[in-house]
């Protein structure tokens, strides 16, 4: 009897059609496959031709599916008829809602546009929505930044030009030693996955510094666990120790830095500011002539050793007084180990590996390349040591200068855009006097004077009002937080419930979720928004609140817009926001309708399209006062920011044969579709390393419409805006801060990184609260969306808190266990789980698992409402009294972003152990209900 094999279908046909767009499902902005099939999602996977992922997918990725069939996807338009806060509303027309909206806002932009505070989070449509916005003309608007990042960016921007992630990236192809510093799986985890696959299968070492091993750092050569918020002090001290040894770049220092240029060091207004020319160019001395030229001046070579005399003032490089300040013994390994929790023959070991690499490994690419003074360079100086940092360092009170030390670092050691190295991103190395100052000029019925956020130059650029109060709901800019470039969103809530500075009218968030897990100090954000006043009204009147799910917020709005799912929209991935580029390479990207939504909701940027047009801003109101873009798919194609430069910057002019500059083009999203939802424009080789000297790169950057002019300029090892400042608050200057402020500004907002404790360190007592607690986020979970996802809440359907060896046994701790851990604010009794891999003073766990009951449509007795937690109700917005009298944020002091990671906490064993997670509140009420007990279906059955 004949065998026969089973006929096997080993390539089932999966999809009759694939549509090619932009994941959201983190911040990589990976382009997929979305493949369909009877018009229906049935997989997604990555797109192979993609620049940033190149067919790599995450599980978010992959589990996209799951989110676009989420059961907590709202469904229409939404009045409150309930108390706020009971989840009580009554489904309402699209027209409806937005003629409550237009009948809120309009009297407000009428009489006084400031009473709207219009706040988005993680979003990636910022400079759509700013330009809402500064139409309406309020000065109350920011994004998530300075409750997430805005340290890192804004250090990078003011010391460099750019910074880490969106703004960079390491020279993958050509490094031999990467060190990432407070780095979790969650951000840029593919390009990195893949990076770090490239780099070890050559044999890279890799170095993570960072108190928790997990993820990354799982698999670096050397792990340092770092105690939390020291980060800068072990980075002083590797500095320290290169200038012991002499391993920095000299030469690099000298063109490309501002290391030469003369400091006048004379008591007076004029102490610690740049000499410059009567063109206000600062001045070096050449070494050619030993007289001052201009930092620019062709063919001249920058002395870093020099002094200069004129009036009778001694002016000394800021090299001498770099030299002078980190070789000082208080940054040596044996003073700063115990601090750091690394010995200092770790210390050492570090530094001397950083130098071996940087200078006994340094090699040349045979391209040639002319800089901005005109001098022709036959090679490229490559230094394989690359860096890579992100919210770890970023998120205390000291992280701005913390980022500072990192980015000085690279920058001694010569290893930023070369080969080897960091490299930027365009529309990245941008200088500062590239970006505009913020505005706060707000003119009833106009729009504002000008871009809500920017980078001050000095105290005449802060946002403050004629008898010196805040003009921002957030303060954002004012003398508490001078350089906050992103705004702090964290503050807005308890601002405006305190009537500090003023009170607002209304609060209009888009995707930030407040109430629960983006906020410092649950329970009183919660109260604040429900708050009343006397005479029984919301001290917050009015809260216009829009997201795809039924999140935590939603509960606490009067007005719902309910947004779509990524897959059901358009957007933009713009050069004038957060793009995809490359170091090698300009993109953007799109995201477009690949299934239409089923609900009634509509993209929260067409909506305000709309939303707009009813209020008759002008930037959404054609001459005859009629609707100018019908849909953001409208906007994206038709605006002009400025003649010729649009969101998107492929298939431009009429023809679509233009890219960076021309003409709108009707076709040009159609085009982004047939290439796969991207566009890329590679940099021409000889122009993409050294990129703000390069006179190739420059030129490129002006064409592709990144610069109307080249913008050749010096990195910033000593920050002139910090010093003048600082002069203010000596008494110099027509703005003056206020007297409890000027000690902190003269001590945090020094020019050169310094390093001092977290301000939680000095107002708690840290015998009783001994032990650090820190968040992370998970590669499988981005924020709070992802993990209501069918497929990603089994990975991760509740946090632990994880604890080190030494406490666990000190508390006489075993598997299964619980703990109180209580902070000055407040108390949590949650799930423990045993890590050895953990700083020893360092307890943590996973953010934005733990979810109220009765949000996302989740059953109430689901593990991350009762084994889930947040240590957010341990942290609150202000730092705990210190007997002046005052309340001070819990913020950095020069960018005021949030301090979350400066948390201190004691921990004890729970006996007996809760039922569920504490504290629990009361369920609340979703309009959408609870979903089934199982997701199941089939594509095409």
């Amino acid at each position: 009897m004949t065998h026969h094999q089973p006929r096997i279908d080993t390539s089932p046909k999966v999809s009759d059609e694939i549509r090619k767009t932009t994941c959201y499902m983190c911040a990589c902005r990976c382009g997929i496959n979305v493949h369909m099939r009877e018009g229906k999602v049935a997989y997604i996977e990555g797109n192979r031709d993609h620049p940033v992922n190149q067919g790599v997918l995450c599980a978010k990725g992959s589990a996209g599916i799951m989110q676009h069939n989420a059961p907590s996807r709202l469904r229409s338009p939404l009045k409150r008829v309930g108390p706020r806060g009971s989840g009580e509303f009554e489904e309402i027309s699209w027209d409806e809602a937005l003629k409550i909206a237009t009948g809120w806002l309009a009297p407000l932009r009428e009489k006084d546009p400031s009473k709207l505070a219009f706040f988005t989070g993680r979003d990636q449509s910022q400079s759509f929505t700013s330009f809402f916005a500064q139409n309406f003309g309020t000065p109350n608007y920011a994004a998530h930044g300075g409750f997430c990042s805005v340290n890192m960016a804004a250090a990078g921007i003011y010391t460099m030009g750019g910074a880490f992630w969106e703004f960079g990236q390491p020279d993958w192809d050509h490094t031999k030693l990467f060190m990432l510093f407070g780095v979790a799986e969650d951000h840029d985890s593919n390009p990195i996955k893949m990076g770090l696959g490239k780099i070890k299968a050559r044999g890279a070492r890799v170095i993570g510094v960072n108190p928790i091993r997990s993820g990354y750092n799982a698999i670096a050569d050397d792990w340092v666990g770092i105690t939390p918020g020291t980060d800068g002090l072990f980075i002083l001290s590797l500095i320290h120790e290169l200038l012991r040894a002499g391993k920095i770049d000299l030469d690099y220092l000298a063109r490309f830095t501002n290391a030469p240029v003369l400091i006048n060091g004379a008591e007076g207004p004029e102490k610690g500011l740049f000499l410059r020319d009567e063109n206000d160019k600062p001045l070096v001395i050449d070494r050619k002539t030993g007289k001052p030229a201009a930092f620019d001046q062709k063919g001249v070579r920058p002395d870093l050793g020099a002094s200069y005399e004129k009036d009778g003032v001694t002016h000394i490089t800021v090299m001498q007084m770099l030299a002078e300040r980190y070789m000082d013994p208080q940054y040596s390994p044996d003073a700063v180990a115990e601090t750091c929790g690394i010995t200092a023959a770790k210390i050492r070991t570090i530094a001397a590996e950083i130098a071996r690499v940087a200078f006994d490994e340094a090699f040349e690419l045979d391209h040639e390349w002319t800089d901005f003074r005109g001098e022709t360079h036959k090679t490229m100086t490559g230094r394989p040591v690359s860096f890579h940092a992100m919210r770890g360092i970023s998120a205390h009170s000291n992280g701005f200068q913390t980022c500072r030390s990192l980015h000085l670092l690279q920058i001694l050691l010569g290893t930023v855009e070369v080969p080897g190295g960091f490299r930027f991103k365009p529309p990245y190395p941008k200088p500062v006097r590239a970006h505009p100052a913020p505005h706060c000029g707000v003119t009833p019925g106009k729009p504002l004077d000008g871009p809500h956020l920017g980078y001050v130059q000095g105290p005449d650029d802060l946002c403050l009002k004629e008898d010196g109060s805040p003009a921002r709901i957030d303060k954002a800019y004012t003398w508490e937080n001078p350089m906050s470039a992103h705004g702090l969103m964290h503050m807005v809530i308890s601002n405006a419930h305190a009537g500090d500075p003023y009170k607002i009218d209304t609060l209009f968030m888009y995707m930030a979720n407040m109430s629960w897990n983006s906020s410092m100090n649950v329970g009183g954000v919660q109260k604040m928004l429900t708050d009343k006043d006397e005479s029984g009204d919301y001290v917050i009147p009015r809260i216009i609140y829009s997201d795809a799910y039924s999140s935590e917020m939603v509960a606490y709005a009067d007005l719902i817009l309910p947004d779509t799912t990524y897959l059901e929209r358009h957007d933009c991935i713009s050069l004038l926001d957060r793009p995809i580029c490359e170091a090698d390479a300009a993109a953007d990207a799109i995201r477009w309708p690949v299934v239409e939504p089923d609900r009634d909701v509509r993209g929260f940027q067409s909506a305000l399209c709309d939303l707009g047009a009813r209020l008759g801003l002008p930037g959404f109101v054609n001459e005859d006062g009629t609707q100018k873009y019908a849909d953001y798919a409208d906007y994206i194609t038709n605006h002009q920011r400025k003649p010729g430069i649009g969101p998107l910057a492929g298939w431009r002019g009429e023809d679509g044969e233009s890219h960076g500059r021309g003409a709108p083009n009707s076709d040009q999203i159609d085009r982004y579709i047939e290439n796969g939802g991207f566009f890329v424009n590679h940099i021409p080789e000889g122009a993409n390393y050294y990129k703000p000297w390069n006179a190739a790169y420059q030129d490129w950057a002006v064409g592709m419409g990144l610069y109307d002019s080249p913008q050749p300029y010096l990195f910033e090892l000593y920050v002139e805006t910090m010093q003048k400042f600082r002069l203010a608050a000596d008494g110099h200057g027509e703005r003056q801060p206020p007297e409890h402020l000027r000690d902190r500004i003269r001590r945090t907002l020094d020019p050169m990184p310094v390093w001092y404790a977290p301000f939680e360190d000095d107002v708690v007592d840290t015998e009783e609260f001994p032990v650090h607690a820190l968040t992370q986020r998970p590669m499988a979970m981005y924020h709070s969306w992802g993990s209501q996802n069918a497929w990603l809440r089994q990975i991760h359907g509740h946090n632990p808190l994880y604890v080190p060896t030494k406490i666990w046994q000190a508390n006489g701790f075993a598997e299964g266990d619980w703990a109180e851990v209580t902070s000055a604010h407040g108390k949590i009794t949650v799930p423990v789980a045993h890590m050895a891999a953990l700083n020893e003073n360092t307890v943590w766990t996973w953010n934005a698992i733990g979810k109220r009951k009765g949000a996302w449509a989740l059953d109430k007795d689901a593990p991350e409402a009762t084994k889930g937690f947040l240590l957010n109700h341990l942290i609150h917005e202000l730092l705990p009294p210190k007997g002046d009298g005052l309340r001070w944020a819990n913020s950095d002091p020069v960018t005021g972003q949030a301090a979350w990671f400066d948390l201190r906490v004691k921990i004890t064993r729970a006996d007996p152990p809760p039922a569920e997670s504490q504290p629990s509140q009361p369920p609340i009420k979703s309009p959408v209900g609870q979903g089934p007990d199982e997701l199941r279906w089939e594509v095409g059955k």
